[in-house]
């Protein structure tokens, strides 16, 4: 179960507008108003195939995965750290069930934005729109990002570009996780990891 934290959210909103876009103090008021902290355990799910996503989650501390399932198998779809956003963008957007499933990795603290309330509060702050565009923004560059890697770079390669991008996930998630994002199997990733180090 979901434990709600009590923390700054003020420090969080400072963070956001750093990130995204700049912020006058009524703006930060407004964003920090809509910022609801959870603590989840590790190997707690945080969303399940076929509940609908109704908001951002803002990884303040910990790793996250979200996954699927193909012909029985887990695939892990992304891998996300401290200080990055995690969302299951098409049902968020289609308000439909998602079959992809979001798990804690660790123990993780995350600041929810709910995307009704940040939608509702973007129509009068012009700088909350633009860190709502810029959230987008990332997210589809980064599965661009991954698609990419996955389509037209080597195994050896993938790995490197992956230790290059997310240093901390490489460093913290499971190999079997990091195999599965990166498209090979763990035997692959092991070889791959050994001739790596050797270079």
């Amino acid at each position: 179960m979901k434990e709600i934290v009590s923390t700054n959210t003020r420090d969080i909103a400072r963070e956001l507008a750093r990130r995204y876009s700049t912020m006058t103090h009524e703006e930060l008021d407004v964003l920090e108003s809509i910022l609801v902290p959870i603590k989840y355990a590790k190997g707690e799910i945080v969303l399940k195939e076929g509940e609908v996503c109704r908001q951002f989650l803002y990884i303040d501390k910990g790793l996250m995965r979200q996954f699927y399932f193909k012909h029985g198998k887990e695939v892990t779809e992304h891998l996300a750290q401290d200080h990055t956003i995690v969302m299951c963008i098409e049902s968020l957007f289609k308000e439909e069930p998602t079959h992809l499933q979001v798990e804690a990795l660790e123990p993780t603290v995350v600041y929810a934005l709910p995307k009704a309330d940040l939608e509702r509060v973007a129509l009068h702050n012009v700088n909350i729109q633009i860190l709502y565009r810029k959230i987008l923004e990332e997210s589809l560059i980064q599965s661009q990002v991954h698609a990419d890697l996955v389509r037209f770079e080597t195994a050896q390669d993938r790995y490197k570009r992956m230790c290059k991008l997310m240093p901390q996930v490489v460093l913290r998630a499971p190999l079997v996780y990091i195999a599965s994002y990166l498209q090979m199997t763990p035997e692959t990733l092991s070889r791959v990891r050994a001739s790596t180090l050797l270079d």
